[in-house]
């Protein structure tokens, strides 16, 4: 059984925050089942942005997953955000300012 989404993202805040990256939630979607998008910005004009993993991984009942959506510009990282919550309303948006590029994702993100 996979935790809520609000849960996580307490948790990923806590663990950016306490490494030396300011965390915080732009958006805010569903508590208990909405998609997250984690998204890094360089402060220096780029950004890069993670979503959730394809779906069909064999732990993805249980663990979250993500993989790398974007990396570019800030302006077409804010435009792919604005498509993604324009269809999906429960969409969370976690932004890392994190001039290092961290991620803090871990055993989570996968290459596809």
């Amino acid at each position: 059984m996979r935790i809520n989404t609000e849960l996580w993202v307490k948790a990923y805040l806590r663990t950016c925050n306490s490494s030396g990256a300011a965390a915080f939630v732009v958006r805010r979607g569903d508590e208990h089942g909405g998609s997250v998008f984690v998204r890094i910005n360089k402060l220096d004009g780029t950004s890069t942005l993670f979503g959730p993993a394809a779906a069909g991984l064999a732990d993805a009942v249980s663990d979250r997953f993500w993989s790398l959506r974007f990396a570019g510009s800030d302006a077409a990282a804010d435009a792919l955000i604005a498509r993604e919550s324009s269809f999906d309303p429960d969409l969370w948006v976690i932004e890392v300012e994190d001039r290092d590029g961290r991620d803090f994702l871990g055993d989570w993100l996968i290459s596809e």
